[in-house]
């Protein structure tokens, strides 16, 4: 497709959406079928934020049939070079705000940090998915913290720091510890590692005295999420537990096969995370991320094997296998849920193994050697149409799926090899 068009116009060769499809998006529930609606025009699927989520979203959604146009600033975003309609505008402009409830039937987010207003504003007029609110508990520390404590999943032991007197009044037990803003902070963005009282007092002059969350360290053994599809009607669908490993706060590898997760720590994750769900009447997709303890350690024999980290109300970064692991992938549910169809409970037929591939492999502006990846078996590249590699930029993924565990543990480790990715 061309590039983007005038603030939301539609791209040479393409027609405006609207008629009956539009209309009758008024109420939150509704199906919004795929394809040509009865007036001759398309359904129009609208997200906001235009990085590789929505660019996927987008892909899902138009090989359903649907129109999709994408709200974003940024005039080369990855999900607006491949949309029908990219209103480039800021998330709060109010025009740009109006264009897409304008143009859309149901509208998504990709990211979480949208702001609220914008998502309260189009939720007055078409249905939102998430909402508003879900969106704003995921935003804020503070209040994720307390949603999960509502739902009864264990969390690390944790206090809110927003005044020198807090600080002051930190309990000795929660060092080491790791400060982290309540706002804004993803990919280790906003976190700092503390040991002691006057490295907790730097950090937090560091962030600027901004509101934080201070959480206790505990003994890592894993580190696993869970991915929820939740209707309009209350059904909820899941993906199998993920195994996941972060390096310098980033999601450096994803695996997902019988026997990565056990079973009880797999079914225990999936009922913590259809809870959260569950409280939040959450509709749309959403991966929550855990902690696993040492086994024997005092922490897990206090708070359990099992502690919620936080959560994305959007799909996630361990959950690209799904594109090629899967029958459905995230993005299929979320173009589901959010248009109102039925809920199918997506089925696995591989086992996989997704390594992230970051803008550090791009080494003195060389091209990676993606015919060498390429000729492996099972390699599925997604590349997500960035233009400028930077360190730590997350430039695409490569899925490795095979007949068997064994097999796609030899492919991965031969393509991470082959691109100079530290083994695992």
């Amino acid at each position: 497709m061309s590039a983007a068009a005038a603030p939301g116009r539609p791209k040479q060769g393409t027609t405006p959406s609207g008629g009956s499809a539009v209309r009758a998006a008024t109420s939150v529930g509704a199906t919004f079928l795929p394809g040509s609606a009865g007036s001759g025009q398309q359904t129009t699927l609208g997200v906001m934020g235009g990085g590789q989520l929505g660019r996927m979203f987008v892909q899902a959604a138009q090989a359903m049939g649907y129109f999709t146009a994408v709200l974003d600033p940024d005039v080369v975003s990855p999900a607006g070079l491949v949309s029908h309609y990219h209103i480039q505008t800021d998330y709060l402009d109010q025009q740009g705000l109006a264009q897409l409830m304008q143009r859309c039937a149901a509208i998504t987010t990709e990211f979480e940090n949208v702001p609220a207003p914008a998502l309260m504003t189009l939720g007055a007029a078409r249905p939102v998915a998430p909402s508003a609110e879900a969106v704003g508990i995921a935003q804020d520390r503070v209040k994720e913290k307390a949603h999960f404590v509502r739902c009864g999943v264990p969390c690390a032991p944790y206090v809110v720091i927003e005044s020198a007197a807090q600080l002051a009044a930190v309990a000795d037990d929660l060092l080491p510890g790791i400060l982290k803003t309540a706002r804004m902070g993803y990919d280790g963005k906003g976190q700092v590692r503390v040991t002691t009282r006057a490295e907790l007092a730097s950090a937090w002059d560091e962030l600027q005295g901004a509101t934080c969350v201070l959480e206790k360290m505990l003994p890592l053994k894993a580190e696993c999420s869970v991915i929820v599809a939740r209707g309009w009607d209350g059904a909820m669908v899941n993906f199998p537990p993920q195994l996941n490993l972060h390096r310098a706060g980033i999601l450096a590898l994803t695996e997902v096969y019988e026997g990565a997760i056990s079973p009880a720590l797999a079914a225990r994750a999936i009922e913590a995370t259809k809870a959260i769900a569950e409280e939040l009447q959450y509709v749309g997709v959403l991966c929550v991320e855990f902690f696993v303890l040492e086994e024997g350690s005092a922490e897990a024999k206090a708070l359990g094997a099992l502690i919620v980290n936080e959560m994305a109300p959007r799909p996630h970064n361990s959950g690209h296998y799904s594109l090629d692991a899967c029958d459905l992938s995230q993005f299929d549910l979320q173009v589901r849920t959010l248009a109102g169809l039925p809920l199918v409970q997506p089925r696995q037929h591989s086992p996989a193994i997704m390594l992230n591939l970051l803008g550090d492999l791009w080494v003195n502006r060389t091209t990676p050697p993606w015919d060498q990846v390429l000729a492996l078996p099972g390699a599925h590249l997604h590349l997500y149409g960035k233009l400028a590699a930077a360190k730590g930029r997350k430039m695409g993924h490569l899925t490795l799926t095979g007949a068997s565990v064994a097999q796609v543990r030899t492919t991965a480790l031969a393509a991470a090899a082959c691109l100079g990715i530290e083994p695992f």
